[in-house]
Parts: structure tokens; sequence; C-alpha cells
């Protein structure tokens, strides 16, 4: 309902609105009108909540309801502003308060009172300038949405775009329209719209010979490098100093590849990259599904929305894969510059703080807000994360086994099945979020591209589809992200072959939008259901009882394409074979010549030469990438579902960073578990992309063994977050290296993935993280997250880092070299390009795991924890703090090779090696499952509160208090963000 002042009697409001923004903006304002808007959340009993409502809420003498189309003719723009869901609306309140008075009961909660106000304005205006107005005079983008429509005198259907254009000219349509596509992409929907049959049938439906709006949007977004993955499936030229291939789609050669090959040895594979995300085996009754995306170019322009968002959509993929599964936990790794950044910040870049506190946040409200439990992540820190930071969210969910008979991880579709959308309603939020997030972040990037999430309402969507689903009233469902109703519903009716969809079914967050902007919005908390003609009157009695709203917007069909109607009017007509498979494949080149240019430190230069190591450690664990974020993680919930076995703190006082997180399900009656940890560490990528992957990779998988996971039951995600590879002279000169650097990557992950068994089950790529604004220009480091999801068999076993009693033995598992190039300890000191890179040794290593998880399964192991940032040093140091144990260590008892200094024993990041305590009585036992491997007993837990290690010359070399260590390691201000 919208109530003004009667015509003729403008509000004493309105005019001083009017007089303000005249006097603070220099913008030709000729008119406005203001409305207040009244809305209620469902349509229920609808007519007698209307009356009602002008009966409680109007004023008859002063007011009347005004027609939205009437005030839309009558002006050019419109502005509304209210609050935000989750914050107090006390005029919401007393008008629900009036109403409730005046119909004698109380509303339920589906039917809550929702106010706000919508300015009418007419003037020489354009969306900056109205944004610019409302957030500084009208409204607070803290607390309050504010949306802007352009009012229009003739309602459109759609505008009709000329492609018979020059290439420029097509280059300048794709920028200006924010499609993100390129000439040669242009090209191919210009032909396509130029065949002959194409023509006919455009005709027959009352289309245009050119592109409507919703066609060339719906096309951009289903061709988005964010949708599309185009660079991952292009055929590449590759060169390096030996020699020169042809890669014909990396994704499928490399990614795609490995899983396949692996499938053939290992039997937990039951759904693999075509689903929202991967399936496992779990236990003999359920299986589960683990997803991780980037929300990375949303979170540069609005940190908490961004990332509100990107947990909740993340939080739809599980919930949308296969026939839907329950949500159980959530992961999440950032990447930032340092948030003590002082130096200027360049064109619309938010300081570091500021990003860290809002994605932070926005992550905590979309798990806890939810009831999922945040396990498992962590924080990176390096400068060329200013231009955009790297926001990565994971989330697994469980399903049982089988449905109704039928396998719970298998989707089905048939054509003249409904299509029917559940959960928030469409508004202008998210549009061209598809597109926005495929290209560098520049001037023109759209603040409409960031999506605004609500938990609650995502929250009873989640529960009522899993009643729906356990009543079979689903067949299949999946969720609405990048690109809205034309991703996800193109995407399901290629199932049976073709759609008849109807956008004016809609339910809108306000009216005034074109069909386009239904089409591609990127609204949240909407899942696209495929549902039984029969089920539809059940569905709809059961999503009143969950208090969630659904639609019916059109059916399935086996037509052939993809055909969208506006009040019963064609506004896109594509074949489905041209929209899903017509665009071109990128033809790429990519070079790898090699990293060279190291250097050598005289050594009465070397600060790595010292009598005593104790203040290089404790500067070491003061690092960002090292330090304690205890601040940080306690502000998730962990225990939420109560099944959190090993959390992210472990040890005496709950202050040691646990290696990875242990879950049982509350489903689940055995003992059966499952672990989540990750490997992330771009910095080696400055060196060689190949060792900086396999390294991620041994980080991911020997976090989940240090906890107890089995290294026969790992599943992988691969999440690539590239700067821009595609070779331009002007804007991208460096292209071909950056793209040599993913072939080295990808091939990294077949070598190590195959070699260990460890399928990859999922994953996304990123590929435009760079900013570019004049002439700066800012990319990301080349970064791999890579995240593990493993099986215990036996939860009580789970293990945890903290050393555990007086005078259990110190064994050190794994080989020591001296692999300093690039390594934690080298960047504290600032020395760069330095030593030598450390290096999976792919069979040793498969060698060590299995023999470690064998003594935790024998129970022979106290205490495990992998070494990492820092080397022995720090992990020996967290270790002793988070047990409130000593320990004295010899370092010439090390297994090491090409390794003759102190430093380098101390702070190798050599791959593969663990820290683990074992008691006395267990010594024997544990050293025979090691005898031909590479280990050593380096010395035993002490009860002093003391780290004491002796040097290669057998002179005490460092020796700190526990309390004195960990103090350092909660030093740095980043604890306390």
């Amino acid at each position: 309902m919208e109530i003004a002042r009667q015509a003729g009697s403008p509000s004493t409001e309105a005019k001083r609105l009017l007089k303000e923004l005249k006097e603070h903006f220099d913008y030709d304002i000729h008119a406005l009108q203001l409305v207040y808007v009244y809305r209620s959340n469902h349509s229920v009993e609808i007519e007698e909540l209307r009356n009602a409502a002008q009966q409680a809420l109007l004023d008859p003498i002063l007011e009347e309801v005004l027609s939205d189309e009437r005030l839309r003719r009558e002006y050019d723009w419109c502005v509304e502003f209210g609050p935000k869901s989750g914050v107090t609306d006390n005029l919401g309140q007393t008008a629900q308060c009036a109403l409730e008075d005046r119909l004698g009961k109380p509303l339920s909660s589906s039917q809550v009172i929702r106010s706000g106000k919508r300015l009418y304005l007419k003037g020489n205006l354009n969306e900056t300038q109205i944004y610019e107005m409302a957030a500084n005079c009208l409204a607070n983008p803290l607390v309050d949405d504010i949306f802007i429509t352009q009012c229009s005198t003739e309602a459109k259907l759609y505008e009709t775009i000329s492609l018979d254009l020059s290439n420029d000219e097509l280059i300048a349509l794709s920028r200006r329209r924010q499609l993100a596509l390129n000439l040669e992409e242009m090209q191919a929907i210009a032909a396509y719209y130029r065949r002959e049959g194409v023509q006919e049938l455009r005709e027959e439906k009352g289309l245009p010979k050119w592109p409507t709006d919703g066609e060339l949007e719906a096309l951009a977004q289903t061709w988005s490098e964010h949708c599309k993955h185009k660079i991952f499936n292009a055929c590449i030229r590759y060169q390096t100093e030996e020699k020169e291939e042809v890669i014909d789609r990396p994704f499928s050669l490399y990614i795609r590849g490995a899983t396949k090959k692996i499938a053939e040895k290992v039997n937990f594979l039951l759904s693999v990259f075509h689903d929202n995300a991967g399936v496992v085996k779990f236990t003999k009754d359920y299986c589960l599904c683990f997803k991780v995306e980037t929300h990375n170019s949303p979170s540069a322009l609005d940190p908490y929305g961004g990332a509100l968002t990107g947990i909740l959509g993340v939080n739809r993929d599980i919930m949308g894969t296969g026939r839907g599964a329950r949500l159980l936990a959530n992961t999440d790794v950032f990447c930032f510059a340092e948030p003590n950044y002082e130096h200027p910040l360049p064109t619309r870049i938010l300081h570091p703080k500021r990003i860290l506190q809002g994605v932070r946040r926005g992550v905590e409200h979309g798990g806890n807000k939810s009831g999922v439990p945040t396990l498992n992540g962590s924080l990176v820190f390096d400068e060329r994360y200013l231009g955009k930071p790297l926001v990565y969210c994971g989330s697994v969910g469980i399903m049982p086994n089988t449905l109704m008979g039928k396998a719970s991880h298998e989707k089905e579709l048939y054509a003249g099945d409904l299509i029917v959308v559940a959960g928030g309603r469409t508004g202008k939020d998210g549009i061209h979020g598809a597109t926005f997030s495929s290209e560098a972040f520049h001037e023109d990037s759209p603040v409409s591209a960031v999506q605004i999430g609500d938990p609650f309402t995502q929250k009873k969507l989640h529960d009522f589809l899993l009643q729906a689903r356990d009543r079979g009233l689903l067949r299949t469902l999946t969720d609405n992200g990048a690109g809205g109703f034309s991703s996800s519903i193109g995407e399901l009716a290629q199932l049976t072959g073709g759609c008849t969809l109807h956008l004016d079914r809609a339910p809108l967050k306000y009216s005034g939008l074109s069909p386009w902007e239904i089409l591609v919005s990127e609204s949240q908390e909407r899942m696209t259901l495929g549902v039984e003609a029969s089920c539809l009157d059940q569905l709809r009695e059961l999503a009143d009882l969950h208090e969630v709203e659904i639609a019916h917007l059109g059916v399935f069909d086996d037509e052939g394409f993809f055909h969208v109607l506006y009040e019963g009017k064609t506004v896109v007509y594509l074949d489905m074979d041209f929209l899903h498979d017509g665009v071109p494949q990128l033809q790429l080149e990519a070079v790898w010549k090699g990293f060279s240019s190291q250097r050598e430190i005289e050594k009465e230069n070397d600060p790595r030469f010292c009598l005593d190591y104790g203040p290089q450690l404790k500067q070491l664990l003061a690092q960002p990438n090292i330090c304690s974020k205890e601040s940080i993680v306690r502000q998730y919930d962990h225990e939420v579902q109560g099944g959190t076995f090993v959390k992210p703190f472990c040890g005496v006082e709950e202050k040691g960073p646990s290696d990875a997180a242990v879950m049982r399900p509350i489903e689940i009656e055995s003992n059966e578990a499952f672990v989540l940890s990750h490997g992330i560490c771009p910095r080696y990528s400055d060196y060689d992309c190949y060792h900086m992957t396999a390294l991620a990779i041994d980080e991911a998988v020997r976090n989940a063994l240090a906890v107890g996971a089995d290294p026969e039951r790992l599943a992988l995600l691969d999440n690539y977050c590239w700067p821009d590879p595609v070779y331009d002279p002007e804007h991208t000169p460096d292209g071909k290296e950056k793209l040599g650097q993913l072939i080295r990557s990808l091939q990294a992950l077949y070598d190590v993935c195959v070699a260990w068994s460890t399928p990859l089950i999922s994953g996304k790529d990123s590929m435009k993280n760079d900013y570019k604004i004049g002439k700066t220009k800012i990319s990301v480091p080349p970064t791999v997250l890579i995240s593990c999801m493993g099986m215990m068999d036996d939860s009580r076993k789970a293990l945890t880092m903290d050393f555990k009693q007086e005078g259990h033995l110190i064994y050190l598992l794994g080989e020591t070299k001296g692999e300093l190039l690039g390594s934690e300890y080298h960047h504290c000191l600032g020395i760069k390009d330095v030593g030598i890179l450390p290096e999976v040794q792919i069979e040793s290593a498969l060698l060590t795991f299995k023999a470690l998880y064998q003594a935790i399964q024998n129970e022979y192991v106290a205490s495990c924890h992998d070494c990492s940032d820092g080397g022995l040093a720090v992990a020996l140091a967290e270790s002793a703090f988070a047990g409130g144990l000593g320990a004295t260590v010899q370092l010439d008892k090390v297994s090491r090779s090409n390794c003759s200094e102190n430093f380098e024993l101390l702070f190798s990041e050599s791959p593969s090696r663990f820290i683990v305590t074992v008691p006395k009585n267990k010594q024997e036992a544990f050293e025979r499952l090691f005898q031909s491997l590479s280990f050593a007993c380096i010395g035993q837990v002490e009860a002093d509160s003391r780290l004491r290690i002796k040097g290669l010359e057998q002179t005490i070399i460092l020796d700190e208090s526990i309390q004195d260590l960990q103090e350092a390691w909660q030093s740095n201000p980043i604890s306390a963000v």
C-alpha cells in the first residue's frame, strides 16, 4: 500500500526534502512526491488485510492511496528506502499494532509489516546523482536499503539492440552494458541473429530481427567467464624453453582427467563436476557434498554484503545439490592486504582493515544466523590483494544415500514438470553479478552487482526444502546464483530440452523492474524447483506452513528453446544449443620461462647467522600469516549442531591452532566422522606455480592427516584465483606468462592428485582478479586454494596438535632440506629471492602419510602437528604453548639433506613433515612403522614450560618460555581486529 498527501496538498516533509536537496545538491530537480509504503510478505487474506490497512493507516481527509503506475507516468525516477532486514522497523511495528487492533487478531510472523518511503522525482537526473542524494539526505546505507528505478512514460517490454555494428562499436556495446564479452563472442551472437531460420522463428514470435535486451543479457551471463570457465576450456598454445605444444581444454585434461583416472582406483565418488557440489560416500546410509566458491568482486565493493552473499550463496549450492542436502558446516579463507596498510589508497579501493572487518562480519552473520558452524579457515596477507581481495566461502552438506528408492545425488526432470521459485523476492540487487565478476575491477564496476542477503529467510527456505524433499514433492532443484532465473532455469532446462518461463509471475520486492532485470537479477535466498504438476498444491501447503513464498513461473518442456514471456508476450526466444554451447572457444597463448634470479648474501651481513634464535622466533610468531587470529575466529559459532569434535582451537586453554576440523553429524549413530582442512601458499607462485600448487595440496592433505583422516579416503576441491591470463598488448602484456603459470599449476594438480589418489570433486575458477583504473594496475598473485574433506572410521581417535604429557618423545617425520626460498622466515627478515624452493617429494610423502595414519590407528601417537609456515621452530612453539608444556630438542638428530645451518633446520618449510609425540612405551612399535622412511626422534616434552633447542654444535641456540612465545604469537594487532 502506498499512501501520500492528496493532490494539491503536498506534505510538510515533502516540501522540506525538496528544499534540502536543492540546497545541498546542484542538481536539476523540478518536483518530488513523497509516499509512505507498507508491505506484508504474504498473500493470505490479502483483501481483509488491505481493507484494515486503509482504515488503520490512512487519514482520509489529507491522504489517499496512490497508484504506482500513475506516479511512474508523472515522474522520471523513483527511489525507495527503508530499514534493512534485521534492523528494527519502528514505523512498521506501529503499523502492525494498529492493523492487529483493527483486525482483532495478531498477524502471523509471515505477515509482518515492513515500512518504507518512496520519493518520486522529476528532473534531469541520473542514477549516480540520485544515489548520492539518497545516501546523504534520505537514508543511512548502513541500516537502510536503497532501491532506485527509472520511471517510464511508456511501458516497454524490451529494448531492441542492433548488432549491425562495427567491431569497435560491438566492443563499446559490451562495455557499456557490462556484458564482459569479447569481439569474437559479440560477432558470434550477431551471426546467430543473421541466420535465416532464426529470423523466421523470431518473426513468428513477434520479435525483432536483432536481440532484445533480455536475450543479450541472458547470453552474456551464460557465456560469462564466471559461468562458462572459458579460459579453462580454451585451446592453448603452450611454449616452454624445451618444447611447444597445444593444450585443448585444460580443465578436461588436467582436472577432470585426473579424477577420471583416480576413479578407477577409489570407490567413494558419487557425483563430480556436473552439479552444484561434489558428492562422495560417507557412511552406509549417508553421503556428503562439498563446495567452495569465491566472492571477490562483490567483497571489493561492499565487504559485508559481498561476504554475506558469498556464504549464503555457497550454502544454496549445497541445498541445490542432487535432490537437496542439509547444511552441516562452513569454511572460509580470506586473502587481504595487511590491515595496518598506511599508504594512499587508489581510487575506489577500500582500506584493507575495513574489508577485513566487513568480510568477517558478513560470513559470521551468514553462518551464525543460519545455524551452520564455521569450522575451518585461514587468513593470508599480501599487499597485492589490495586491488581485489579473495574471499573463499565453503560449505558441506549431508544427504541420505537414497530417497524413495532413488539415489539422492542424481537430478531428474521431465517435460511437463513445473518451474517453481521459492524463497526471497526478486529485486535489482545483484544485476550483472556474473559479468561483473568476469572482468577486472574498474571505474565503471557497478555497485548494483552486489547482492543483499537475508540469513533468516534462507534458513526457513532450507528447512522447507528438506521437508519437501523427504515428502517427494520435488523432482529436483538448483540455486539462483550468478545470472538468476536465466542461469538456474536455463541450466535445469537442459535436462528436458527447453522451457517456457513467465516473468510477470515472479514475486518482486518492488515495482518498476524491466523484464530483463527480473530475468538476470541475482537477488538472494531464491531456489528454482522442478515440480511434478500433481504435487504443486501440496507444495503450496507446506510452503505456507514454513512461511516461505513460492510461485509457479512456467513449465519445463522439450521444444529446444529458452522461451521467456512477460504478460503473455515473448521477450526472449533463444535456441538452447546456442545459449549453452554457442560460445566460441578461446584461442590463447601461454609461455613458461622459469625463475632464475636467485642471489647470495655475504655471511657477515646475513642476519640468519646468530647465537640466539629466540628473538627471531618471536618475531616470526608475530608475523601476520602466522600470528593468532583468535579474536576473529572466536566470533564464528563452532558448536551449533553439536557435532564438532576438533574445533579451530585446542589445548589446555583452547589457544592452540588446530590443523583441521573433525565433525560427526547428528544423523550418524556410529563413530564415523569427516575432516575439513585446506592448503594455500600463494607466495611460492612468484617462483614456480607448479611447486606452489603441489605445496598447497601437500598442506591440505597433511593438515587432514594430522587429526587422523584416512589418506585413502580424501577428496579435494581446487579453487583458482588468477590475474587476467588473456594476452592483450595494452591491458595485459604479461598475459602469456600468467597463462603459462596456470598451465604449470594444472600440471602439478594432475601429477600430485593422481599419485596420491586424491580425486578433485568440485572447484571454481576466478580469472580476472585485477584492479585497473587509470594508470594503476594491481594484480593478485596466482592463488590456488585446495580444500580437503577426509573420512575417519572412529572419531574417538581424532588427534590435536598440543603436547599432552611430560616425557613423551618428540619425532619429526619427513626429511628437512634447506628450502627457504619464499619462506615466512625470509619475508620476516626482508630477504628476497634467496635459497631453494620447497618441492614435494611425491612418492616418499605418500609413504609417510600412510605410515602416520597406521600409527594413529594403532594409538601410538599422542599429538600431531604439521610443519608449515615458519617451519620446525614455529610448529614446536605452537604445540608447546598449546599444551602448556615445554620441550628439549636437538637439531643434530633431524633427518636432513642439503641442510647444514641451524637456521635452515629451524625455519625451512620443507613439505610433508609432522611433529608427533609418542609415549615411551609405544616407541619401538612406532619406529617399526617408519623404519624405511625419513624420521627422527629429536627430543622430548618437558614440564618446565620452556622450549630449548640445541644446535648442530650441541650448544643452546634457543631458550624461551612458552608464555613469552604465546604472547609473541598473540601480539600482532590483527588479533584484535
